[in-house]
């Protein structure tokens, strides 16, 4: 019996490579964190419902200011007036959209929803 001897490697045996398209069930994938995909559903719903509400009430503040020149033969302070309502609805949305984020609607940012009664008494003179 004429036995070689085997040669003793010191590498271990590598298994055979696994194609990546496969499902490996020793390493399965990681679950999607469910919490955090609905906690980004909602703050988009949040802010396309802010764009919404803010844009058809900004758009009504338009047609106030715009209304101040179709009118024919306004009284005193008519025109004005107009102005100040578009700035009111102005606020308003700001205060909508405020509400709509979860925020307290009474902040300095009401201070940018009196810029329709600026453009608007702009616009008349």
């Amino acid at each position: 019996m004429n036995e070689q001897p085997v040669p003793v490697t010191t590498e271990p045996a590598t298994a055979p490579r696994r194609a990546r398209h496969l499902m490996d069930l020793d390493a399965p994938r990681t679950a999607p964190n469910q919490v955090a995909e609905k906690r980004s559903l909602t703050n988009v719903q949040r802010w396309v419902a802010s764009t919404l509400a803010v844009s058809t009430v900004l758009h009504l503040a338009l047609g106030l200011i715009l209304a101040t020149k179709i009118i024919d033969n306004p009284q005193p302070g008519a025109e004005e007036m107009l102005c100040v309502m578009a700035g009111m609805l102005g606020v308003i949305a700001v205060g909508i959209a405020r509400l709509i984020h979860g925020k307290k609607p009474l902040s300095w940012w009401l201070v940018i929803g009196f810029v329709p009664t600026l453009l608007g008494l702009w616009y008349i003179n």
